[in-house]
């Protein structure tokens, strides 16, 4: 096997610093750079050299075309394609691309979700250039991210709020760093999103029907093997699965995506991928291309890439966690603990900043990772709960206990702690064990949210988690740019944040029945269970006021997010209950009367031979497979009717909430009748796949 040289092919098709700086001339490469650091307008000029260098890069490298690559509200991303032909006097043709095909693209937009930003006549969009996020090459073709936006400037994307977002916690923070002395250009957030994700043979997935349509199976007992023993997790990774990795990892490395770790998962078939951690809109963009790519990978093996939250009833569905940062151009982690007092304090405000933001605004953290798919996923004893708490570990929960009770730190001399005036305790990273029942973990330096769903875009939580820290950021900055006495109000500010969020604090069990109670009850956090649930929240005054205040959003936007995730919710399931309807009338109901029928035969057969064969198997099972079909057929009419209902619902909110009460409960009660007959009927004369089938598929 001919030998990688991944120094050498990494980040190969894409335009990044290394190429800017080489290809540039140093007046337009210092001009880009300001304008990627700093967050000014590009000259147009400018705008003319980058393009031509990176037009004669492209085609260099292959490139017949460009396209303004961007992330409209549908989930997935979006690419138009103009190759960079024109004709010439003679006849030929010129390879061209300006400055003004570089900034800004006019793709038709009437068929993107808008939510009533705009009516269906208005086709006109607008795609602006991102030149923080690289360009890079995809299928011969040079893709430049863009923001998209309506003809009246409204986001029509997820890149636009996310970069706001990054805005907004930029000036906040930089209002703080100040109070500490602290110089900086900008603050920026990293993420690092670990993917979870599924492989089975593609012909054994294209024989179902369900997994096709909807992305997970909508029937399926389970086999006499699952996760059980746990023998998957961190196991020696199959042959197939290996060459299908390195496969992926050589695509992603050519993307200049830091894919890093590669392992089994817990359950059977199940993988995960973990980058290095980037800028956030950096890693959006890398998150988007990584998905994209493992499918197309997996089908050059001959396999599917399950990137559902919850491919398989009675197995561990898959997520993605959000493990979030947030540091300095001169190289600053504010969430690193540091080495002196002033260090360890700044920490503590910005740590305390996370804790009240996450707590103010737990609704929005919950709804920003609420899909169908992910209902099926939060709460299950595998992931996260519902309920959105904070894990920080003994020795941070020690000090900030300390603190808020004016008492001795035991890990210390004992001494009453006052920031900035007695030293506060340095301590290492990772002094304590992770929480994995834990939404919203600190884990050394960064925090882990790790309720997002697998197939999630992660621009949505980190728009909400930046937003959240920005606010608590201003209120602090606030307080403080006032104060006479900063050492003092620093310490009263810190505790007073201790003491007014303590009740997002948890360390325990997130999967306890006792948490619940406590959570709920006691201490009045939100249990937001489903989409229909939590994504109304979204419109909330107190959560409005901020996103609008903070320029992350507009009011109209706002209402348009709301709607198109509610009526992303609503075309799922109701496309999961059509392929119900149409599996079991057209395979299920036929196979079971199929089967039926073959065991009437055998009966009949078997009692004219003897009197004395009783048929104990086939009567009994007759039996009871006769009443199953029975208790199918209702169902099924059961749920006819409530599709039929839906259609008739009035508004979005009223249509969610009949998913959620009666579209989904319909389905299961269907569901249950179906999967018992899979066990009572031969494997022959099943019409698709079982779970063994798909879960061990890979060899």
């Amino acid at each position: 096997m001919e030998k990688t040289n991944v120094p050498e092919m990494f980040g190969s098709l894409v335009f990044d610093d290394r190429v800017m700086r080489a290809r540039l001339s140093d007046d337009v490469y210092a001009s880009l750079k300001k304008t990627i650091d700093e967050n000014t307008r590009l000259d147009e000029h400018v705008a003319d050299a980058v393009a031509e260098e990176m037009k004669s890069w492209a085609i260099e490298n292959g490139a017949t075309h460009f396209t303004h690559w961007f992330q409209p509200l549908t989930g997935v991303t979006a690419e138009k394609h103009d190759s960079f032909i024109s004709p010439s006097p003679d006849g030929g043709v010129l390879m061209e691309f300006s400055g003004k095909e570089l900034i800004k693209g006019e793709p038709d937009a009437s068929s993107f979700p808008s939510g009533g930003l705009r009516a269906t006549f208005e086709a006109r969009g607008y795609t602006a250039w991102d030149p923080t996020s690289y360009a890079f090459i995809k299928d011969h073709t040079l893709c430049i991210p863009t923001a998209f936006c309506s003809y009246s400037g409204e986001a029509l994307d997820k890149k636009t709020p996310l970069l706001r977002s990054m805005q907004a916690i930029n000036k906040q923070a930089k209002r703080i760093l100040k109070l500490f002395g602290t110089d900086c250009k900008y603050v920026r957030t990293s993420v690092g999103p670990e993917q979870e994700y599924f492989l089975v043979d593609k012909e054994v997935f294209n024989k179902r029907p369900d997994l096709k349509y909807t992305g997970r199976t909508l029937f399926g007992a389970m086999p006499p093997k699952g996760q059980e023993m746990d023998d998957h997790y961190f196991g020696v990774i199959k042959p197939r699965v290996t060459e299908y990795m390195e496969d992926l990892n050589q695509e992603l490395w050519k993307l200049g995506i830091l894919a890093k770790t590669e392992h089994n998962e817990v359950a059977p078939a199940q993988h995960e991928l973990a980058p290095i951690y980037s800028t956030t809109n950096v890693a959006t963009d890398s998150n988007q291309l990584t998905m994209e790519i493992m499918k197309k990978v997996a089908a050059r093996h001959g396999m599917e890439c399950l990137l559902h939250e919850k491919p398989f009833a009675g197995v561990n569905g898959s997520g993605k966690h959000n493990n979030w940062s947030i540091g300095t151009d001169t190289g600053i982690n504010l969430l690193s603990p540091g080495k002196t007092p002033y260090e360890n304090a700044q920490f503590l405000l910005f740590l305390c900043a996370v804790i009240q933001a996450v707590d103010d605004y737990q609704d929005l953290l919950r709804l920003s990772v609420a899909t169908a798919g992910n209902d099926h996923r939060l709460g299950a004893n595998e992931a996260p709960p519902a309920i959105i708490s904070i894990f920080l570990g003994d020795e941070l929960t020690g000090i900030l206990n300390a603190i808020r009770n004016d008492e001795p730190y035991e890990g210390t001399e004992k001494v009453v702690m006052k920031l900035g005036v007695h030293s506060l305790p340095s301590f290492s990273r990772d002094t304590t064990d992770r929480n994995r029942t834990s939404p919203f973990a600190f884990t050394g330096n960064k925090f882990e949210f790790r309720s997002l769903g697998s197939s999630n875009s992660i621009a949505c939580c980190n728009i909400m988690l930046n937003a959240a820290v920005a606010e608590s950021l201003r209120q602090y900055a606030d307080i403080l740019e006032k104060s006479e006495n900063f050492e003092e109000d620093l310490h009263t500010l810190i505790k007073k944040v201790i003491t007014d969020h303590q009740r997002i604090l948890f360390d325990g069990n997130g999967y306890g029945e006792d948490w619940i109670v406590e959570a709920t009850e006691k201490r009045g956090l939100l249990n937001l269970k489903t989409t229909a649930d939590a994504m109304p929240r979204l419109l909330d005054k107190k959560n409005m006021d901020m996103l609008m205040a903070h320029k992350v959003f507009t009011e109209a936007e706002l209402q348009s997010r709301c709607e198109i995730m509610l009526e992303n919710y609503v075309k799922t399931v109701n496309i999961e209950a059509l392929t119900m309807v149409d599996m079991v009338r057209k395979n299920y109901l036929p196979a079971i009367e199929g089967y039926l029928f073959k065991l009437a035969q055998t009966t009949s057969l078997m009692r004219q031979v003897s009197d004395k064969v009783k048929c104990n198997y086939e009567v009994s099972t007759i039996e009871r497979l006769s009443e199953l079909t029975d208790h199918i057929l209702e169902s099924v009419k059961a749920l006819e009717d409530a599709i039929a209902t839906l259609k008739d619902l009035p508004d979005i909110f009223k249509s969610s909430e009949f998913v959620r009460d009666t579209l989904l409960l319909t389905m299961e009660s269907l569901r249950a009748y179906v999967d018992e007959a899979e066990m009572l009927t031969s494997q022959k004369d099943w019409p698709f796949p079982s779970y063994g089938q798909l879960l061990f598929s890979v060899n």
